[in-house]
């Protein structure tokens, strides 16, 4: 009977570790630079981090700055074709196309992914809200150089 309950305890540990390693990634994605209203002109941008020890897949994920809810209906902009992370990388969301982006920023021949042409322009006072494939808040940025002492 001892063995049978140690190896279920065992067995649930073992489990709990792998659903806690699978959040993890997810967990560990954070906003990590920004840009908005540049003054040579368009090229707002913003960066994601996977700071946590997984990679972690962005299919399903939505960023926003008008909502703090999770939708591309209501006006989020797809993270889908991020694709999959890994641990360490980057990815960089700009206004501007992939390819002027990585050249105005010296990045040709970076790991740093760019996903360029998002339409939520980021403003002086806005919020930058990015949402697992799940609908929950992964990371919010909030800000305003004007409002906020």
């Amino acid at each position: 009977m001892r063995s049978i309950s140690r190896a279920l305890r065992a067995t649930a540990a073992a489990l709990a570790l792998s659903l806690a390693a699978g959040s993890a990634g997810a967990v560990g994605v954070r906003i990590t630079e920004w840009m908005y209203n540049p003054a040579s002109g368009p090229g707002e941008f913003f960066e994601l981090t996977n700071l946590g020890s997984a990679a972690v897949d962005f299919t399903g994920w939505v960023y926003d700055d008008n909502s703090r809810f999770a939708t591309v209906a209501a006006g989020g902009f797809s993270l889908s074709p991020l694709g999959t992370v890994a641990a360490g990388q980057s990815v960089v969301l700009t206004e501007l196309t992939e390819s002027v982006f990585r050249n105005r920023w010296n990045l040709n021949g970076s790991p740093v992914k760019v996903l360029g042409g998002y339409t939520n322009n980021l403003g002086r006072a806005d919020e930058i809200n990015v949402f697992d494939a799940s609908g929950s808040l992964v990371d919010r940025l909030t800000y305003d150089d004007q409002g906020i002492p």
